[in-house]
């Protein structure tokens, strides 16, 4: 019996017909389908002289090392980043704006800033750029600081950019001394004829008549701005910037030196100011000072703000302020998918979805909640590495990152989808007795856990037929194959159906003991006396159907996959699930790096010839739910 089980802990995973058989098996099944690959491609080419020759043997898989997890701090973009500004102590900063979850895009963010700061042995802020208190609110600051925590980082201090309202506030009146800044009173439709027009092809761009109000006249308003005395778009402090010339035209080609906008007027109650201000200061005017506030060495942003270093730097420096560093990286987005707030809240509104945490939105919520390990996440972006080209990547490269992680970092379960009893007529021998299973065959360290066998035991509805096919090595009427682990395989000899569904509902079976090394083996479960649980699986595939939502014909909601989610209501999970939950988090690493640390979520493991799965944030004691994080090969299938 300890011969077999060493056996089949050998097992080889067949992905053309998901079974499990021996590496003789599979030996001799790829042969047989490279001999028949050969005379396909022969007799297409019939018309050469050439003899087709057999497609190579295809070659053992390797388990690939673990990339340096500084890899993208050590080369490339960051440390060329480092190399022009060389000062330590290092300081960073993440500064989301705290009015939506955040989505895996954030990720790259969270890892590099903090990443940057922890490589170089400084210290990142998490700062939340709270200067829009019409869509702020505290839920968004509670699960920013929850997914920064859960990708393994500590801020070093969390701040608010409202804790410097008043100094803020202070240098705009300052910038207007310096005849930097002018209260304007112009419209949406003026402003654009001032910069051009609407394709900037209405003529010469130009500098409105307020910007020629003496320092008193601006200062005057300005302070009514602040007291109340203006409703929202009658007037707004702007930076009178363009370096090129201090004349009625504005001469530079970059958009974000043409007299950008300062301050606004808001009639709401801020988060945590409350009503002390009704004036507030826009990203523009607000981001570069606070970096300088805290001292910042490396501001460290995405593209879309390379433009804007002109302006972060124009201002820091009119103002006589420490001067920062910003630098910009390229943005990683995911193809397949949609991450605006606006068509997340739709599909939220629509019930398309169950909520901002649904498993198949690529929200770091939700990815988390679908059970993708922290650690996958970073190292899929370390591998990526950090350049100032945009990263758009395909789901089912960032599926074969995180298959890539849990293969080596996750244990082994036996589960049954769509289970079918099978009576094993002579099993009393074995009835009650315990089989040891691995956790792992390839990480002795994850160790064993017993599994009572009973006579009844479950397998999947899959991996029987009603009738024998030369093809099919699985369970079929006068079929033999192998239970994994149990000594003997198994031979049906009869079955019984529902009349009304046409469902088979039972399987007789006999040991046959004749046959060593049957051709596959499959998974099974013991009955529910031995500690097999009940569990609601669920499938979760690609949201939408194409691979750009966003221009589908009818538009991203006309995209959606109706298989999208898939529930399987009565799976069996073995009993090593208590065991393996019991030692929760897998893997120890980033923000579950150890025992009890970590939420629902990271009870992972492969549930051996079907997937990656990990229990649901609304699973109880009493109800056990399952989602799969992600299938054990791209495209599975199996007939």
């Amino acid at each position: 019996m300890a011969d077999l089980a060493e056996s089949t802990a050998k097992l080889q995973l067949d992905e053309e017909t998901g079974e499990m058989v021996s590496k003789a098996e599979m030996k001799k099944r790829l042969k047989k389908r490279e001999k028949a690959k050969a005379k396909e491609a022969a007799r297409s080419e019939v018309k050469t002289e050439e003899k087709a020759k057999p497609a190579p043997k295809p070659k053992a898989a390797t388990e690939e090392p673990a990339i340096d997890p500084n890899y993208m701090f050590k080369t490339g973009f960051l440390d060329e980043v480092f190399k022009i500004r060389p000062m330590k102590p290092v300081f960073t900063r993440f500064p989301p704006e705290p009015n939506g979850f955040l989505h895996i895009g954030h990720a790259k963010a969270i890892a590099v800033n903090f990443g940057f700061a922890r490589y170089h042995e400084g210290q990142c802020y998490l700062r939340y750029d709270d200067t829009n208190p019409e869509a702020e609110e505290q839920i968004y600051f509670d699960a920013i600081l929850e997914m920064v925590e859960w990708l393994g980082f500590k801020p070093y201090k969390i701040t608010y950019s409202s804790d410097n309202f008043q100094r803020l506030y202070d240098l705009a009146e300052k910038l207007i001394t310096l005849e930097k800044g002018y209260v304007c009173h112009c419209n949406e439709a003026e402003i654009k004829l001032q910069r051009g027009g609407e394709k900037g092809t209405a003529g010469p761009r130009y500098r409105c008549k307020h910007a020629e109000q003496s320092v008193e006249e601006n200062l005057k308003k300005f302070r009514d701005m602040r007291d109340g005395h203006y409703k929202p778009q009658e007037a707004f402090l702007r930076m009178k910037q363009d370096v090129k010339t201090m004349a009625a035209a504005i001469t530079d080609g970059n958009p974000q030196m043409w007299d950008l906008a300062a301050y606004r007027v808001l009639n709401k109650p801020h988060y945590r100011t409350g009503d002390t201000w009704k004036i507030y200061p826009t990203y523009d005017f607000t981001h570069c000072l606070c970096d300088s506030f805290e001292g910042i060495t490396h501001s460290l942003c995405t593209t879309e703000f390379v433009q804007s270093r002109v302006s972060y730097e124009w201002l820091n420096k009119t103002l006589g302020v420490y001067e920062p560093m910003q630098r910009e990286y390229g943005r990683l987005s995911i193809a397949g998918t949609v991450l605006s707030k606006r068509k997340i809240l739709k599909l939220v509104q629509e019930k398309i979805v169950q909520g901002w945490n649904d498993p198949r939105l690529y929200t770091l919520i939700g990815i988390k909640r679908r059970g993708v390990p922290p650690g996958a996440i970073l190292e899929f972006i370390n591998e990526l590495g950090v350049t100032t080209a945009n990263s758009i990547i395909e789901i089912k490269r960032f599926d074969q990152a995180i298959r890539k992680y849990l293969e080596r970092t996750v244990p082994r379960l036996m589960l049954i989808l769509d289970p079918i009893p099978v009576v094993i007529e002579d099993a009393d021998e074995l009835d009650g007795t315990t089989i040891s299973l691995p956790f792992s065959p390839k990480d002795p360290k994850m160790g064993s856990h017993d599994v009572k066998f009973t006579k009844t035991v479950y397998i999947d509805r899959s991996d029987f037929r009603e009738e024998a096919d030369p093809s099919f090595f699985r369970l079929a009427p006068g079929k033999t194959v192998g239970l994994l682990q149990v000594p003997y395989p198994i031979k049906a000899v009869s079955f019984t159906k529902d009349d009304a569904t046409g469902k088979v509902t039972e399987i007789r079976a006999v040991f046959d003991k004749e046959t060593k090394k049957p051709k596959a083996y499959i998974q099974w479960v013991s009955n529910e006396s031995a500690g097999t649980r009940k569990a609601e699986v669920r499938i979760y595939n690609s949201l939408f159907k194409s691979d750009n939502p966003n221009d589908a014909p009818g538009g991203f909601l006309s995209d959606i996959n109706p298989e999208s989610e898939v529930i399987y209501p009565n799976a069996l999970i073995e009993s090593g699930f208590d065991e393996v939950k019991r030692r929760a988090p897998w893997p120890e690493a980033a923000g579950e790096s150890e025992l009890g640390k970590g939420g629902p979520e990271s009870v992972r493991f492969q549930a051996m010839r079907i997937a990656y799965f990990a229990l649901d944030s609304d699973s109880t004691d009493d109800h056990i739910i399952l989602n799969r994080i992600v299938a054990l090969k791209e495209d599975v299938g199996k007939n």
